[in-house]
């Protein structure tokens, strides 16, 4: 049977996955990623683990992957085949597209984590139809994809969808980007994990304990969840406004809280926009599975234009 490697690449552990021409899941598999063992051990188990998964699929599916994608964290030349730099696993500019290629045999699509979730998010999950999109995932950091048509918009540098780092509150909070206040400084995970552990006293408090305690009614919590939310929604609105999605779609940890979170930010946006029409707001579908069916996405629509090159006169 026909079928492509998807692989997502985190910063503690793979996901994989064999998919078929539909998006049908094949099969799955997960591996550690090895970062304790430095850059060069997690490019060598990268390259070993989709050889094993091209293995698999030669042997149980009767034919090898027609190609692969993957998905990997940090900057990443999408048109180069690079991945530029990754702080989490240590590494700068590893071509890792062409060591692919080269061990696999096969054509390799090479996409960010972020912007290849929200691409599955986009055209498989809570986004599907929409032919405009705005992915924002809210973990340890801020990060977004731009969906056009169907497509993730990398920019011409490959830093389209950086949200976190659109500057909310001037002369704030110092972000390791170099700027000072910017978005994912008072509206991720961790700075909510951060500013809850703080207001509440206790060390090693996180963004969901946060939540509950909103839910319970505690002033402290809310003080802090709303500086969080209306510091989200001014970026939002931002982003909306220079993009004008039809379709909002808010992933990753703080999206768990769910309408603690929704309920307020709705609000909270649309007590901000004058001329700007309010997108649907919703939250991602497909949790962390997204960026290894995105990484499917990738591989597919790579054989698609390889297929439209191979016939055009």
């Amino acid at each position: 049977m026909r079928h492509v490697i998807a692989l997502d690449v985190g910063g503690t552990g793979m996901k994989a996955a064999l998919t078929g021409p539909e998006g049908e899941v094949l099969h799955r598999a997960r591996r550690a990623t090895g970062r304790a063992q430095g850059p060069d051990a997690v490019v060598a188990g990268i390259l070993d683990f989709a050889a094993e998964l091209r293995a698999y699929g030669t042997e149980r599916l009767g034919t090898p992957a027609s190609a692969a994608g993957v998905a990997v964290p940090g900057i990443v030349d999408e048109a180069e085949g690079t991945a530029v730099y990754a702080a989490n696993l240590g590494w700068r500019d590893v071509p890792l597209r062409g060591l692919l290629t080269e061990r696999l045999g096969i054509p390799v699509a090479l996409g960010h984590d972020v912007r290849t979730g929200g691409l599955a998010e986009g055209r498989v999950g809570a986004g599907r139809g929409a032919d405009r999109f705005l992915f924002v995932a809210l973990g340890t950091g801020i990060a977004g994809a731009i969906g056009v048509d169907g497509r993730v918009e990398a920019g011409a540098h490959g830093f389209a969808g950086e949200i976190g780092h659109i500057v909310v509150r001037p002369g704030g909070a110092p972000c390791p980007c170099g700027q000072r206040g910017c978005l994912e400084r008072f509206a991720s995970a961790a700075a909510v994990s951060e500013a809850w552990a703080a207001a509440s006293g206790t060390p090693g408090a996180d963004a969901a304990d946060c939540a509950k305690a909103v839910d319970a009614g505690d002033p402290r919590a809310l003080a802090v969840w709303q500086q969080a939310v209306d510091a989200l929604a001014d970026g939002l609105v931002t982003a909306l406004t220079l993009l004008d999605p039809r379709t909002l779609i808010i992933g990753g940890g703080l999206a768990e809280a769910g309408d603690t979170l929704f309920t307020p930010l709705r609000e909270a946006i649309r007590s901000r926009i004058t001329f700007q029409k309010q997108p649907s707001l919703v939250p991602a579908a497909l949790g962390d599975g997204a960026g290894c069916l995105g990484a499917g996405l990738l591989a597919w629509d790579l054989l698609a234009s390889t297929d439209r090159m191979e016939v055009t006169p």
